[in-house]
């Protein structure tokens, strides 16, 4: 099964992780990354000032990345 590894590429957190995530194919590693964005989003979301943004990525097993999601603040006014 590919192997892929969890990344926040800014921000206090910053890196990847040592320990890779074994996936069936693309569909279950897009499941796997929003899994733990959702147990994660609520804690980032208090924290996140005024047009900020946090991203974390899913990278292959030769630390490309294959998906990105970000959760952006902005003030619109």
């Amino acid at each position: 099964m590919p192997l892929y590894f969890f990344c926040i590429p800014e921000g206090r957190y910053a890196g990847s992780s040592d320990c890779g995530t074994e996936c069936a194919d693309r569909a279950a590693a897009w499941k796997e990354l929003t899994g733990v964005c959702c147990d994660l989003v609520g804690g980032i979301s208090r924290k996140l000032e005024e047009n900020g943004e946090w991203q974390m990525e899913l990278l292959d097993a030769s630390k490309k990345p294959v998906f990105r999601i970000r959760l952006v603040a902005e003030t619109l006014d």
